[in-house]
C-alpha cells in the first residue's frame, strides 16, 4: 500500500474503507515505515469527523451547555484523537514487545491510527446509551488483534486472550464512567428545574 506525504482526502476515505470492510487485507499491506505524518494526518482527519458528528448531534441536546460542548469537540477532538494515538500506540508497543514482536514504535503507531476509522461511526453510535462505547472498544480490540497477527506475527489465540482480557476491563469501567456520568447529569437537569421553579414562586 503506497502512501502519499501531502494531504490528500481521497487517500484517507481509500484507507477508512480498507480498514473497515477488509481489516485482515489491510494490515497485511499496511506500510510499517514511511514517517508519522501520513497516520497523523489519518488520525487527525477521522477526529475532526468524529467531533463534527458530536457538533450536530448536540443540537438536539437539551441544554447550552451541551451544544456548547458540541461546537467545542470540532475543535478538541482532532487534538485528543492524535495525542490519543500516540499514548495508545505507546501501551500498545510495550504490549507488543512482552508477547515478543520485534517491531518498532512507529509501526505500533501506524496500527493504532488504523483503530481511528471507526470514530465516526462510534460516534453516531453514541446517541443510544453505552452501545457507541461497547461497539468502539470491541471493534478496536477486534483491529488490534487482527494488527497482532498480520502486522506483528503474533498467534491468533494468544492475542485474543491478552487483547480480550484488556477490552472486557475497559468495557467495565466505561460502563460504570458513563453511568455516573449520567446520574450527575440527571441530577443536575433536576436541580436546575427546582431552581427555575423557585424563581417562578418568587415576586
Amino acid at each position: 500500500m503506497s502512501e502519499q506525504t501531502s494531504f490528500d482526502i481521497n487517500q484517507v476515505i481509500e484507507q477508512a474503507k480498507a480498514v473497515i470492510t477488509n481489516p485482515v487485507a489491510y494490515f497485511q499491506t499496511i506500510p510499517k515505515t514511511g514517517g508519522y505524518g501520513p497516520p497523523v494526518i489519518f488520525v487527525a482527519v477521522m477526529g475532526a469527523v468524529m467531533g463534527l458528528i458530536t457538533a450536530v448531534l448536540s443540537l438536539f441536546g437539551s441544554t447550552a451547555g451541551m451544544l456548547a460542548a458540541g461546537l467545542g469537540a470540532i475543535i478538541v477532538m482532532p487534538i485528543f484523537a492524535v495525542v490519543g494515538a500516540f499514548i495508545g500506540a505507546a501501551i500498545l508497543y510495550v504490549i507488543w514487545k512482552l508477547m515478543g514482536s520485534v517491531e518498532n514504535y512507529e509501526t505500533a503507531f501506524r496500527c493504532q491510527a488504523s483503530v481511528a476509522a471507526i470514530y465516526p461511526i462510534t460516534a453516531l453510535l453514541s446517541i443510544v446509551p453505552y452501545i457507541g462505547s461497547i461497539v468502539m472498544i470491541a471493534w478496536a480490540t477486534f483491529l488490534i488483534i487482527e494488527a497482532s497477527v498480520s502486522v506483528h506475527g503474533r498467534e491468533r489465540r494468544t492475542a485474543q486472550i491478552v487483547f480480550g482480557i484488556l477490552a472486557a476491563l475497559m468495557i467495565l469501567s466505561n460502563i460504570a464512567s458513563e453511568r455516573a456520568a449520567r446520574q450527575l447529569e440527571a441530577r443536575m437537569a433536576h436541580m436546575g428545574s427546582q431552581f427555575e421553579g423557585i424563581e417562578d414562586l418568587s415576586p
